[in-house]
């Protein structure tokens, strides 16, 4: 992990909404455990109690509750506290951590894709504020991102299909979600070493063995 120096493994599921990265988490969670490994299954923003709480804050309500530098400054708050408290004493026994969405989330979702109109003399978001920001506060990265990606209207499908308080960013349009998708592989381009893209679409067993063959060389330095 960098900056880091633990002896366990991190990674991180990314991609739009609807992708299938939670479940397919979950999944791999499960069958590390039957392998007799220590798993921690946690997630962004969240993970820690005060994380959790900032949640709340930024996935609930009206699309445009917070600026996007407010947002982007929330986001970092609450990865903070999960970073301290959850990632690195998991790490560090050697547990192998799976996080639902990082730092890789925040760069595409408040630093590249937000519309700023608004901001006024204020700067607004991109992506080196949220490169800064990540540098200043958080400084790690994970071992290995899983980028999952799908057809931005699909995935919308499913997320409002799946209903729940927390569809914030689902409310916020088609064309937004088609710029997270192109963001998101530009990231796996600027990251090569780390990151993966895994198709999302498909029945979930052919979508796992992905997953499976992405991971397995890392997993095989634990």
């Amino acid at each position: 992990m960098s900056g880091g120096g633990a002896r366990g493994l991190f990674v991180s599921f990314e991609g739009g909404d609807g992708a299938g990265k939670s479940t397919q988490l979950r999944r791999l969670a499960e069958a590390l455990r039957d392998e007799g490994r220590d798993v921690v299954v946690t997630r962004e923003p969240g993970g820690a109690p005060g994380a959790e709480e900032i949640r709340r804050l930024v996935l609930e309500g009206e699309p445009g509750r917070w600026s996007p530098v407010s947002e982007l400054l929330l986001f970092n708050a609450a990865r903070r506290d999960h970073v301290e408290r959850t990632i690195l004493p998991a790490l560090a026994r050697g547990a192998v951590v799976l996080c639902d969405r990082f730092a890789d989330s925040t760069r595409v979702y408040q630093g590249a894709a937000r519309d700023v109109a608004g901001a006024g003399p204020l700067p607004g978001p991109d992506l080196a504020m949220a490169d800064a920001l990540h540098a200043l506060v958080i400084g790690i990265e994970p071992d290995l991102t899983l980028i999952f990606d799908i057809d931005p209207e699909v995935g919308l499908g499913r997320g409002v299909a799946r209903g729940g308080e927390e569809l914030r960013f689902e409310r916020l349009g088609l064309e937004f979600h088609r710029q997270v998708r192109a963001r998101f592989r530009a990231l796996a381009e600027r990251f090569p070493d780390r990151c993966r893209i895994v198709d999302a679409a498909g029945e979930p067993d052919a979508v796992f063995a992905r997953v499976r063959a992405a991971l397995a060389e890392r997993l095989a330095e634990v």
